[in-house]
């Protein structure tokens, strides 16, 4: 699975963490995503559907599972373990009033993704390590319009993350190639991103080039 490291084994470079747009329509952004995930180097797809069924999130992952996975790109469900695993997918990403870690570690069991959203609390952070969680999240960073923060959090955080223990940390929040250069040097190991893929005016396969020459740079 390529998002999973082994825990111990500090990050040797920050990857793109890719989140879906908000409302999508499975067939047509298979072929988006997958010109967007062989432009560059991508760790992992979030498939993030609010205020939808759980069969349009069903048929959502059933599309776009495949092409994630098939590029050894990890296929991440938001907020439901349930649906991620009846629909085989390498994980599930929790915010705090979601499923708990838990909840969510029971249902997947030990071998495939529990991230944490720990907004810019560096107690939460340490809480979702003890028990366990493959990566925790961080922001917002940067003003952003794909939601409504709740926190906005400063690069020292990621610096502190960084320095204290080799659970990854995803960065998110606004980021684009223009301002996550900061987010990388204080010690982010991914940089979770939407709209700035997606709604990039050159399209979403240059702004995954624009991401990775900035990482690259770094």
């Amino acid at each position: 699975m390529a998002f999973r490291i082994e825990r111990g084994r500090p990050m040797s470079r920050c990857r793109l963490y890719l989140i879906t747009p908000p409302k999508l329509e499975p067939v047509a952004f298979a072929d988006i995503l997958a010109r967007a995930l062989d432009a560059g180097d991508v760790a992992s797809v979030q498939l993030r559907l609010k205020g939808v069924g759980d069969d349009a999130v069903r048929d959502a992952a059933h599309v776009l599972r495949p092409v994630a996975q098939s590029r050894d790109v990890a296929f991440i469900i938001n907020d439901r373990p349930d649906l991620a695993l009846e629909t085989d997918c390498d994980g599930v990403h929790i915010g705090q009033q979601d499923a708990t870690y838990e909840e969510a570690r029971q249902a997947l069991g030990a071998d495939r993704i529990v991230g944490v959203t720990c907004h810019d609390s560096h107690d939460l952070g340490i809480e979702a390590a003890d028990k366990g969680a493959d990566y925790v999240a961080f922001g917002a960073f940067f003003p952003t319009a794909t939601k409504r923060p709740k926190t906005r959090a400063g690069t020292d955080i990621l610096q502190w993350w960084s320095e204290l223990t080799t659970v990854p940390s995803v960065a998110i929040g606004g980021i684009t190639p223009e301002n996550c250069l900061p987010l990388v040097r204080a010690g982010a190991d991914f940089l979770a991103v939407s709209s700035a893929v997606w709604d990039f005016s050159g399209g979403p396969a240059t702004a995954v080039e624009a991401f990775q020459q900035t990482l690259e740079e770094a």
